[in-house]
C-alpha cells in the first residue's frame, strides 16, 4: 500500500517507519519543510530503533500534492495545533478512494477534514489515541519507537466505514485497531489531555528546572487520584453524550498490558520497565500546549452544551493557564469553525 504521512515529528516518522517495515511505500510530507530537511538529505533513508529496528526507506515529499498523489491512505500525524492547517493544505488534493486517518481525533478534527472535502467523500476516520509512543532524534533521520500500543480505538466518520478504516489501518500498522461508537466517542477516549495535564502541574518546577525527570515515577498516588478525579467528570460527559469510553485505569491497562489493579500501582508498574519516558523538560510541550487546550477546553466547550459540570477540569485548566500566562481555551482554533458540537457531531 502506499501512504503519504503528513507530519515530521516523532509520531510520524514512527508511524512512516513501522509502515515501511511492512512492505508499504511511504512518502512523508513536513508542514514547516524543515522536518524532511534531513531524510532529504540523507536520501530518504530513516533509522529506527525499538520497537522497529533497522533503516527502512522514505520519500521526502516537499509538497502536499507530491505527497498525497496517487496515495491510498494518508495520516494526518502533527500535533492537534496543526490539524486545521494541514487538513486545510492536504483538502485540495485529496480523492474519493483514499482513506485517511487522523492521529488522533482531538477535538473532532476528522469532522472538519470530512467537511473541506465535501463530496468528493474520500473516507475520514479518527484514532482515540496514536498507535504508537516515540521519541524523534535530534538528527531528523532517526526516531526511537518507544511502545506498539496493544489498543487503539478507531471510528470513521460515517460508522458504516469504520471497519474498512481499521482493516486499512491494521494493514499499515497490525492489529491493534478496535472500533470506536464515533468520532466522538474517540475524542473522548484519549486519556492524554487529563493525565499529562495533571503531571505537568505536579511537577512544573522539575519541568522549569528542566530537571531529567521519570515520568511515570513522578506520577505518585496524589497525581493519580486528580488523574482519576478528571477521568470521573469525563465519564459523566461522555454518558451525558450517549457515548461509552474506556476508563483511565482501562485505558492503561489496555495500551500497555498492566496488571496493577489502580492507576497509582500501574505508574509503579511502568516506571519499573525499561526505557521508560523523562516528563517535559521546557514549558513549550505539548503535554500542556497541545493537551489542554484540544483536550480539556474542547471537554469543557461539550460539557456546556450538555450542561454537565466540569469543576476539576475547569480549575486544571484555569491553573495551567496561570502558570503558563497563556489563554490556552483561546489556542483551539478548531472550535470555532466546528459549530455547536452536539450538532457537528451528529451529522
Amino acid at each position: 500500500m502506499q501512504l503519504a504521512v503528513l507530519g515530521a515529528g516523532a509520531i510520524a516518522l514512527a508511524s512512516a517507519a513501522l509502515a515501511a517495515s511492512r512492505g508499504h511505500t511511504v512518502r512523508v510530507w513536513s508542514p514547516s519543510g524543515r522536518g524532511t530537511a534531513g531524510l532529504r538529505a540523507n536520501g530518504g533513508r530513516l533509522a529506527a530503533t525499538g520497537g522497529v529496528a533497522g533503516g527502512v526507506d522514505v520519500v521526502a515529499a516537499e509538497t502536499p500534492a507530491e505527497a498525497l498523489a496517487g496515495t491510498a491512505c494518508v495520516l494526518v500525524a502533527v500535533p492537534a495545533n496543526g490539524h486545521r492547517a494541514v487538513m486545510e493544505a492536504a483538502a485540495p488534493h485529496l480523492a474519493s478512494g483514499q482513506t485517511v486517518l487522523v492521529s488522533a481525533a482531538a477535538s473532532l478534527s476528522p469532522l472538519y477534514l470530512d467537511r473541506l472535502i465535501g463530496a468528493r467523500g474520500a473516507l475520514v476516520a479518527g484514532f482515540g489515541t496514536t498507535a504508537l509512543t516515540a521519541r524523534r532524534g535530534a538528527d531528523g533521520v532517526s526516531v526511537q519507537v518507544a511502545t506498539l500500543r496493544g489498543v487503539c480505538d478507531v471510528a470513521a466518520v460515517r460508522a458504516a466505514e469504520t471497519p474498512e478504516a481499521i482493516a486499512t489501518a491494521s494493514a499499515l500498522w497490525g492489529e491493534r485497531f478496535v472500533p470506536a461508537e464515533s468520532v466522538l466517542a474517540a475524542a473522548l477516549a484519549n486519556i492524554n489531555p487529563i493525565a499529562h495535564t495533571a503531571m505537568a502541574l505536579c511537577n512544573l518546577s522539575r519541568i522549569e528546572h528542566r530537571e531529567v525527570w521519570p515520568q511515570y515515577h513522578c506520577t505518585t498516588p496524589a497525581v493519580a487520584r486528580l488523574i482519576l478525579a478528571m477521568d470521573a467528570e469525563r465519564q459523566a460527559l461522555a454518558a451525558a453524550v450517549g457515548v461509552r469510553i474506556p476508563t483511565a485505569e482501562a485505558f492503561f491497562r489496555r495500551s500497555y498490558g498492566l496488571n496493577a489493579p489502580d492507576l497509582a500501582g500501574m505508574m509503579v508498574e511502568l516506571h519499573a520497565r525499561p526505557g521508560g519516558p523523562a516528563g517535559p523538560t521546557t514549558l513549550e510541550t505539548r503535554y500542556v500546549l497541545e493537551d489542554v487546550p484540544f483536550g480539556l477546553v474542547f471537554y469543557l466547550a461539550l460539557a456546556r452544551e450538555a450542561r454537565v459540570a466540569m469543576p476539576v477540569t475547569e480549575g486544571a485548566v484555569r491553573l495551567a493557564s496561570a502558570a503558563w500566562g497563556r489563554d490556552l481555551a483561546a489556542m483551539n482554533d478548531l472550535l470555532p469553525v466546528l459549530g455547536p458540537l452536539s450538532a457537528t457531531a451528529a451529522s
